[in-house]
């Protein structure tokens, strides 16, 4: 009996031993890209396309990529970070206005047209390649004067991630007890007080959790940014691009405007990471 527990005990070492490095190596490869990107925003260009790694040994460290970045186009820089901050949080405050009260539709009513016919709609939004409404959107901004502006971006990018909200916010509203609502529809409050003042603030988590998603992906959006921005309007993603001249792209430059980019997500999502945790495991995909 000893001995077969002993086995046992040592498969299990064994698993989690195993366990514990495919994590390592699936950590490895999704931080690599961030890892390169550090060392080469502190690269001469003639060292960039090396695979060398390691500071002071097999490289110099400089630090004139961030010199140039954060003050001879200082100024270029901050314009398009805060065109893509107003885009992301505009397209983010129009995508949890509607589909949060979406949601919250879909969670509490039934509609003639069949609600799973709705959420079908809703994520078909996703399903469809973005490149097929590119040329709509041109025209149709063109026509209404909203080309090359933020307001016209905000437009676009909260039409594509409006169905991250609807979908969240709908599973978190089927699963709250409708105890409550019926107590607060008893003492004679309408259905819309009853969305605003009781499933609506119990419903934070899963609201910032949306919110956080929507505002990645409209912080990221790069397709329609590139087609519909001029100078103007332009974000970072398409600033990012702009890197390449008659002797190539400038990898130190790239690398450091992509940590620029990817700073202000992710502190974001470490302030409000348990929330997001809570928002997205206390719904379940329904149909």
């Amino acid at each position: 009996m000893s001995t077969q527990v002993s086995r046992r005990n040592a498969q299990q070492r064994v698993g989690h031993t195993l366990m514990w490095i495919a994590i390592l190596l699936v950590t490895l490869i999704a931080l690599y890209p961030f890892l390169w990107a550090i060392i080469t925003s502190f690269k001469p260009q003639r060292d960039a396309l090396e695979s060398s790694l390691i500071p002071w040994v097999q490289f110099d460290p400089i630090m004139d990529n961030w010199k140039a970045e954060l003050q001879t186009g200082g100024q270029e820089n901050f314009n398009a970070l805060k065109n893509s901050g107003i885009i992301a949080l505009g397209a983010t405050a129009v995508a949890l206005t509607l589909g949060t009260s979406a949601g919250y539709g879909l969670a509490r009513f039934r509609f003639r047209i069949g609600n799973r016919n709705l959420v079908s709609w809703f994520l078909s939004q996703r399903f469809l390649p973005p490149v097929a409404t590119l040329i709509p959107f041109f025209l149709m901004l063109q026509r209404l004067d909203l080309f090359d502006t933020r307001l016209g971006m905000i437009i676009v990018n909260a039409t594509f991630v409006m169905p991250f909200a609807v979908l969240i916010t709908r599973d978190f509203f089927a699963d709250l007890p409708k105890d409550l609502e019926e107590a607060a529809l008893v003492d004679g409050a309408s259905h819309r007080q009853v969305f605003l003042r009781v499933a609506l603030p119990i419903a934070g988590p899963a609201i910032v959790a949306a919110g956080i998603i929507c505002f990645t992906f409209a912080w990221n959006e790069f397709l329609f940014a590139s087609v519909l921005t001029v100078r103007d309007a332009q974000p970072f993603t398409v600033k990012i691009s702009s890197t390449g001249t008659v002797r190539g792209i400038h990898f130190g430059y790239v690398s450091t405007r992509l940590l620029m980019a990817v700073l202000p997500p992710l502190i974001l999502s470490l302030f409000v990471q348990r929330y997001i945790v809570r928002g997205l495991t206390m719904g379940a995909v329904k149909g």
